[in-house]
């Protein structure tokens, strides 16, 4: 176990001034240079855990069976055709992301490790400018700049949004969370 005390160690979802574009994206291709090991958890086992964990709490009518299949199937056709691999986060949205002032930056915590698509761990960043009241399109927008910034395939970006909008969307209802932001991850994700 490695344990290190990160200063100022607040969460990226606490900060007045959430992460920039370039932030993550240097976070992002940081973590992606790290050598997989051998025998990893590979992308397809993490993406079956969370559909299934999450998929128990679908009493939600706003999210459809129909949905919940459709990003499903997106998540195998993506799983099956994957160009590349590297080792992934797994989990990284901006509670598993620590600033530790301006020297270091951020710094990723609490992973769950596996191997696949690079595109797998911008999603959660870019989901989390759903409901932007400036633009109803950030997720979209944001996945464009952010794929030519990391030298990511746009089009694939965007369906790991699609496919990971309703996981998050479920989320966000059963949190009580704004609604404008479950509508667009919801509409992003038919």
């Amino acid at each position: 176990m490695l344990m290190e005390a990160i200063e100022p160690g607040i969460a990226a979802d606490a900060l007045a001034d959430p992460p920039t574009m370039r932030q993550w994206s240097d976070l992002v291709a940081d973590l992606h240079r790290i050598d997989p090991a051998a025998g990893s958890r590979s992308l397809a086992a993490r993406c079956e855990e969370f559909f299934a964990r999450i998929g128990r709490r679908l009493a939600e009518p706003r999210i459809s069976h129909a949905t919940w299949a459709r990003a499903m199937n997106r998540c195998r056709t993506l799983l099956a055709t994957q160009p590349v691999r590297v080792l992934l986060h797994g989990d990284l949205q901006l509670g598993n992301v620590l600033h530790a002032g301006p020297a270091r930056g951020l710094v990723a915590i609490d992973p769950k490790a596996c191997i696949g698509a690079p595109c797998f761990d911008a999603v959660d960043y870019l989901l989390a400018a759903a409901g932007n009241p400036a633009d109803p399109h950030a997720v979209t927008t944001r996945g464009h700049t952010f794929a030519e910034t990391h030298g990511l395939d746009p089009g694939r970006l965007h369906i790991w949004c699609r496919v990971v909008a309703p996981v998050v969307a479920v989320a966000l209802i059963s949190s009580q969370a704004d609604e404008p932001a479950v509508a667009e991850l919801l509409a992003l994700a038919s």
